[in-house]
């Protein structure tokens, strides 16, 4: 199977991201470790894999991102029951997967350096949560790349959808009306109002009408002013009690909870679900948010491939 290699250029001389080439580029890493696994140690596991963060929700219409990107972090998702439950098999995933990446991102100026694995995500199953690979760029053209490992098999889509739940309860920590702001660090405020940005657009299509005209004109507000180099503090923290007193991941949690609730499952202790139902999306979800997300992907395609682009 030949190296994976990415359709274009994934980082542009302005240092900005083409998402679509990033995302093709994780899908191919993942089904090349697929094949290295099984070649290697006889370990046939199937992986998906694509952008975690909605950034491709708010990039140009050739998939570009409007701003640098600093954090890459891709969703990966494995099979529960495999040969991966062993520890040494996952150690060898985790080097296969290493290797790859750092091959693969080398063309594009990444030099990147496994710094750590095994660190689970907040608010992840408690019997199966997500762990992370942890790659920094000595290079610094970004800070990291960090695959997150989802433990079932589904479409990188599905997997995005589900996390959002995690994110929304991972969000509401910091964004409690009953606990006022916690932050205090400018750069963990920005990292949160982005998460905000993401989770708001990735569920749009599943949210009520008057939860739009509520939200809409306070995350155009946000994205303005990143798009306009968000570093004065008192601008961050202004925005951020805007955010808060706005109550926007209560309308996160409860779209999710219109589609969650009727099959039993509470999305506010998504921790206790059974293994079974991680990445788990019920259908009325996957009809009102795949489609526009692979409408996107197909329109940045249909962009790049036009002559004279």
């Amino acid at each position: 199977m030949e190296r994976p290699k990415a359709s274009g250029a994934v980082f542009t001389a302005d240092q900005r991201t083409n998402l679509y080439y990033l995302n093709d580029l994780y899908g191919k890493i993942a089904r090349y470790v697929s094949h290295q696994l099984r070649e290697r140690y006889k370990i046939d596991v199937p992986i998906t894999s694509g952008i975690w963060g909605g950034t491709y929700l708010i990039a140009d219409s050739m998939g570009l991102s409007k701003r640098r990107i600093w954090r890459l972090n891709c969703i990966v998702n494995l099979p529960q029951n495999s040969p991966l439950d062993q520890h040494e098999n996952m150690e060898k995933l985790v080097t296969v997967y290493h290797q790859t990446m750092k091959d693969a991102f080398k063309p594009h100026g990444l030099t990147l350096e496994l710094q750590m694995w095994g660190g689970r995500l907040p608010h992840s199953n408690k019997t199966r949560p997500n762990i992370t690979i942890h790659m920094e760029d000595v290079n610094e053209r970004v800070r990291w790349v960090r695959p997150i490992l989802v433990w079932n098999e589904s479409t990188w889509e599905q997997s995005v959808i589900y996390d959002t739940i995690r994110l929304t309860k991972e969000l509401k920590s910091s964004l409690n009306l009953d606990q006022g702001p916690v932050l205090t660090d400018p750069q963990e405020i920005k990292y949160l109002l982005q998460d905000v940005v993401t989770a708001y657009r990735t569920l749009e299509k599943a949210h009520d009408a008057d939860f739009i005209q509520h939200a809409e004109p306070i995350i155009q507000d946000m994205v303005e002013q990143f798009m306009a180099g968000l570093t004065d503090f008192e601008q961050i923290r202004d925005l951020y009690q805007k955010v808060l007193d706005s109550a926007l991941v209560y309308g996160y949690e409860q779209t999710l909870s219109n589609h969650y609730s009727p099959f039993g499952l509470d999305v506010a202790s998504v921790e206790s679900w059974p293994v079974e139902k991680i990445n788990w999306v019920p259908d009325t979800l996957q009809e009102k948010l795949i489609p526009p997300i692979q409408e996107l992907f197909a329109t940045f395609k249909s962009n790049l491939e036009q002559p004279n682009t």
